[in-house]
């Protein structure tokens, strides 16, 4: 692929739901299979209700999840990946393992960066 013939405006919106760290997240766990929205609320530490409502509603506008509504009462809503937003997951865990590999080299930078803006 010709980096300057790759249309970025047509891709920009995807790339900032897709990069976003809750995003990454959730599809990192669903990877696992399917769950209620109180499970992923419990497995992503620091995340708001509203936050996990808006990003998995931005997910399955997208065809990277779906949700279903069982009927109980409460009712049952589980999240789940398409075969779209499984595709996702060798990029997303590519890049998951990269930072974790890095993450040692990012904050040393990190430290250096605050260090000189400190003098």
């Amino acid at each position: 692929m010709r980096w300057h013939h790759f249309n970025w405006p047509d891709s920009r919106e995807v790339l900032s739901f897709v990069g976003d760290k809750w995003s990454v997240l959730i599809v990192v766990i669903l990877s696992d299979g399917s769950l209620r929205f109180n499970e992923l609320r419990r497995r992503i530490d620091g995340i708001s209700q509203r936050m996990l409502t808006r990003t998995l509603r931005e997910l399955e506008r997208n065809g990277l999840i779906t949700r279903t509504v069982e009927p109980t009462v409460p009712p049952s809503v589980y999240y789940e990946l398409t075969t779209l937003g499984q595709t996702l997951l060798e990029p997303v865990k590519a890049l998951v393992v990269w930072v974790q590999t890095n993450y040692p080299q990012i904050t040393l930078a990190q430290e250096k960066f605050d260090r000189n803006m400190a003098l």
